[in-house]
């Protein structure tokens, strides 16, 4: 379950990223977001993301050519 949802589907890299980075900036420490995507890219580019800024990859999976994942923000 997510407290947020980012809608990326449609974008290429960077901007997933980059409306991800905005996204969890404005969301408190433990809250979810769910991200939609559609860049095959956002499968390195995410979880290097949450691993970079202490964030958690809770879920990750690919349905019918859609990625969708599941962060909590972290502490930090």
């Amino acid at each position: 379950m997510s407290d947020q949802q980012l809608d990326a589907r449609g974008l290429l890299c960077p901007e997933p990223v980059m409306l991800l980075h905005n996204a969890v900036r404005d969301i408190q420490p433990g809250e979810r977001l769910q991200v939609l995507a559609t860049d095959p890219s956002t499968q390195r580019d995410i979880p290097r993301f949450c691993q970079f800024l202490g964030h958690q990859l809770l879920a990750q999976e690919e349905v019918e050519g859609e990625f969708r994942y599941l962060i909590e923000k972290g502490g930090g």
